[in-house]
């Protein structure tokens, strides 16, 4: 009986490594960074829309559309993003105009937390390029 967990423990094991090393090469294919922080600045605004904290509920724009769609937009930009690591410029341009004009339309941007997640997270999206074959290659040098 000892012989046969210790075996499946490290079966597990050998599971478990197998599906962090699949993830790392995903995560390296990706903006993921940039994605993740894109999607925490929607679902933050989004949750700062919904909070009345006493006398401190600022809403600028249309009463809830824009405290709707803008977070829903990021969210929706971040997971484009990473699933789509082609159209990154694009998707990450978008999240920085969005996230700046959040400043307007919810809550001053999630009260600036939001919008500097957004903000980063599409700089992030933009500034990401993908490992070329010459790059994953190490480098060797000689000796003297």
């Amino acid at each position: 009986m000892l012989l046969n967990s210790a075996h499946g423990r490290g079966r597990r094991e050998a599971v478990r490594r197998i599906r962090s090393s699949e993830f790392a090469a995903w995560r390296r294919q990706r903006p993921f960074v940039g994605g993740v922080l894109t999607v925490l600045a929607g679902v933050e605004m989004f949750f700062s829309g919904q909070l009345d904290i006493g006398k401190i509920h600022v809403q600028l724009g249309i009463e809830g559309l824009q405290a709707t769609i803008i977070p829903i937009l990021l969210v929706l930009l971040g997971i484009l993003a990473l699933t789509m690591p082609v159209h990154r410029v694009f998707y990450g341009v978008i999240a920085l105009v969005v996230s700046v004009y959040s400043l307007v339309g919810v809550n001053l941007g999630g009260f600036f937390v939001g919008m500097l997640l957004g903000a980063v997270g599409g700089v992030l999206v933009v500034s990401w390029m993908p490992r070329t074959a010459t790059d994953a290659a190490p480098v060797t040098r000689r000796q003297p």
